[in-house]
């Protein structure tokens, strides 16, 4: 679309806006000052851009304690501030302030009202000095639209403008809704006649005769500004708040607020970038319209989105009412289950009762019976006495057995039951943990594995449940960049059905926060552990080993082109007829498939540990020309000081910037080059442990290559390299080791697996 176009269908909805053509509803929610939760009466404009009442600024002051910088600034001497002193509030007033807890939470965070106002020095109004002049002070106090601490500066209350735009918004909301009362002629003798018409000059209304009567034509009356009857008058000219007698012309782009050209010239804005009012209207209206238009033409789309909140709701309200019936169902299961278990156990322990008693109060009656009849001993005395033998066993024989029971009964007393009824106790310890435990079945945490997971321009998250764990239905990972100067909020993905999750666009060289829970049958589990991952300096550059550029097959093995190994080869058995002493070798350089002319570009690679030598860096096209084109199989290490051995020759190479910079790697050693810098001079100072992923970071326009230690993206070392072509990733192996670049989440990586056979 071209710019003329453009603009004319930009006018287009400017003019259908103006034209309110577009309706806007529940307009009230805006014009409520967040202060008093009343209508706006006399906004002003605070630095964040909320607009508050001048009664609660002024009342608040008050009401906190009565201070002469109150009064200087309610005596603005410009049009843009109230200019008429108030009068103290009443005393009603003050005690409904005092008791309002809505203006306690607008401008007080701990429950108090009022604002902190913080002197950095008292004085009194020395004699003769202006009435209006101003008290040097501090002021700080909470905004109660956004709560953030805003700061008035010296000149306090008089340094705001007043929101006229929302004056009139207010004034023209508060005719809509009180239409059927009309505006009366403020001229006429009684009775008034109604009103057709407002002097915004002379702040009055008038009827059509009052006002050709007071505004005759060839006078300079008939010059002034009217109106539709109106009750809002308000001054034609924006003023200065610094500067009293002059009219704003310019908009400051970084205060964002209007300014003479007295502020521009030598005021607090002169060495701010500033427009044109006319710009700046033009600008702003442009991008309010737009937004206008977009709200507008997405009405459909918001009415679909009402729609599904209430099918949500509904769906809401009836699967919480399904919970609760299942809830009960559950619960009344468990209490017949209950009231069964008490019923039989009690009937059991009430017949085992019944049964003891029984056999108790036999033995008693058997005990009761012996003492009953103690006939039985006198008997056997008399039947001793008897001499005929005949006689005597005749009835002896019968009487014996029943002396003998009871003799026994006497030496062994024994209860016929046991009056205990320990074996009945019931143990319901375990019932008891379980009810306490009893609840809804919530999914185990999740374990994020920071060991699989990857954090670059994408993030790969993989997480883990706990083992004996049962299955979930699905994840939700959440993230946050984590920003010292201001508060992020979490961003949550969409449901997951695996164990990770990409991440998308996230931002260079930034800290990020990364937690997941799990969800089974709508019950969410806790949050895993909150895991920080630092995003690397530069974007990552997407490139494979390059089999077409200086790969020698024979001591070279590659890998799908992401990984290469060195191995030993019949070259080096033939080479070595031709040494006499020593073993020298070259290295086996390879390159990335991709160069680099522009930008910053970062990368992730793993070194064998088991690796001899291994060289890593950068290099430019044509010192790779020189080195793939003249190698050096037997001549002495010192010859190239790129061999990977400290012999001297790198304290030289590094004086000046080179067309490539390589750190030696090898048998879990990061060795710095000697004499790289004045600080690494030192064989203790240069050698490092192995990180288990290097990084490598190359800014093309600054000329500077960084080593990284890719786990907590900290810098190893970095130093000048000369970008004068083409720059290349650039590995040098000796000896046997491999080099494995990380899997960043390319689709280049993908592209080439069917030709890594």
């Amino acid at each position: 679309m071209s710019e003329s176009d453009d603009m004319s269908e930009l006018g287009s909805i400017i003019e259908r806006i103006t034209k309110d053509e577009v309706p806007i509803k529940n307009i009230e929610r805006e014009l409520i000052c967040p202060g008093c939760k009343e209508l706006f009466t006399h906004p002003l404009i605070l630095p964040c851009q909320h607009s508050v009442c001048h009664k609660c600024v002024k009342e608040v002051l008050l009401l906190t304690h009565e201070d002469s910088f109150t009064d200087a600034g309610s005596e603005c001497s410009n049009s843009g501030s109230p200019r008429s002193r108030l009068s103290s509030p009443s005393i009603d007033r003050l005690d409904r302030l005092g008791r309002s807890a809505s203006l306690r939470r607008s401008f007080g965070r701990r429950g108090r009202i009022g604002f902190h106002l913080f002197s950095s020095y008292r004085s009194s109004t020395p004699t003769g000095k202006k009435r209006n002049s101003l008290i040097p002070r501090v002021t700080n106090f909470p905004c109660p639209g956004c709560q953030h601490d805003i700061d008035l500066g010296e000149r306090g209350i008089s340094g705001l403008f007043r929101n006229f735009t929302l004056e009139n918004i207010v004034e023209r909301y508060r005719q809509a809704a009180r239409a059927a009362v009309a505006i009366m002629c403020n001229l006429c003798k009684p009775p008034p006649v109604e009103a057709t018409k407002s002097c915004m000059d002379c702040k009055a209304s008038y009827c059509n005769e009052c006002f050709k009567m007071h505004h005759p034509w060839g006078t300079p009356k008939a010059q002034h500004e009217y109106v539709g009857p109106t009750t809002n008058f308000r001054p034609k000219v924006l003023m200065c708040p610094e500067h009293e007698m002059e009219k704003v012309n310019m908009y400051c782009e970084v205060c964002r607020r209007p300014v003479c050209h007295l502020c521009k010239l030598g005021g607090s804005h002169a060495n701010h970038k500033v427009t044109s009012m006319s710009s700046a209207y033009k600008l702003l209206k442009e991008k309010l319209s737009r937004s206008i238009h977009y709200l507008i033409s997405k009405e459909d789309q918001v009415k679909t989105q009402i729609s599904e909140l209430d099918e949500l709701i509904t769906h809401t309200q009836h699967n919480g009412e399904t919970s609760t019936r299942e809830a009960n169902l559950h619960f009344e299961t468990l209490f017949n289950i209950l009231e069964e278990r008490k019923t039989e156990m009690l009937r059991t322990i009430e017949v085992n009762q019944t049964t003891r008693l029984e056999k108790l109060k036999s033995q008693r009656e058997e005990y009761q019976g012996m003492l009953e009849n103690s006939g039985l001993v006198g008997y056997a005395q008399e039947v001793l006495k008897e001499t005929d033998q005949s006689c005597f066993v005749q009835t002896a024989k019968q009487l014996y057995p029943r002396i003998q029971k009871a003799t026994e009964a006497l030496r062994s007393f024994h209860p016929a039951a046991d009056p205990s009824f320990g074996d009945f106790a019931v143990d319901v310890s375990k019932e008891e943990v379980l009810l306490k435990e009893l609840g809804f079945s919530i999914p185990d945490v999740p374990v994020i594995d920071q060991s699989l997971s990857r954090v670059y321009n994408e993030g790969l998250i993989c997480w883990l449940l706990p083992e004996d764990s049962s299955p979930t239905d699905h994840y939700i990972l959440e993230y946050k960049k984590l920003d010292d100067k201001a508060e992020t909020t979490w961003l949550a993905t969409e449901k997951i059905y695996g164990n990770s999750k990409v991440v998308c666009d996230l931002d260079t060289n930034s800290l990020y926060n990364f937690r997941v829970k799990s969800c089974k049958k709508s019950v969410y589990s806790s949050y895993s552990q909150e895991v920080a991952f630092h995003t690397p300096p530069a974007p990552v550059f997407s490139f494979l080993f390059d089999d077409k550029c200086g790969f020698n097959t024979e001591r070279l093995i590659l890998n799908r082109r992401q990984s290469v190994e060195s191995v030993a080869g019949l070259s080096l058995l033939l080479g070595s007829e031709r040494i006499q002493m020593g073993s020298y070798m070259c290295l086996d350089y390879i390159i990335g498939d991709t160069g680099i002319d522009r930008g910053s570009h970062f990368w992730v690679f793993r070194v064998e540990p088991h690796s001899y030598l291994v060289k890593v860096g950068v290099a430019s096209d044509t010192k790779l020309q020189e080195w793939f084109h003249n190698p050096r199989d037997t001549s002495s290490p010192r010859y190239d000081h790129d061999s990977g051995h400290d012999s001297g020759s790198e304290d030289t190479c590094y004086d000046s910037s080179q067309p490539f910079t390589l750190v030696t790697i090898g048998m879990g050693k990061f060795i710095i080059p000697k004499g790289s810098t004045a600080t690494t001079s030192d064989y203790s100072n240069r050698v490092l442990p192995t990180p288990q992923r290097i990084g490598i970071c190359l800014d093309y326009e600054k000329g500077r290559v960084y080593f990284y230690d890719a786990d907590n993206m900290k810098c190893l070392w970095e130093r000048q390299v000369d970008c004068t072509g083409t720059m290349y990733p650039a590995f040098g192996l000796m000896g046997s080791g491999g080099v494995h670049l990380e899997e960043i989440i390319l689709g280049k990586r993908l592209g080439y697996t069917g030709d890594a056979q």
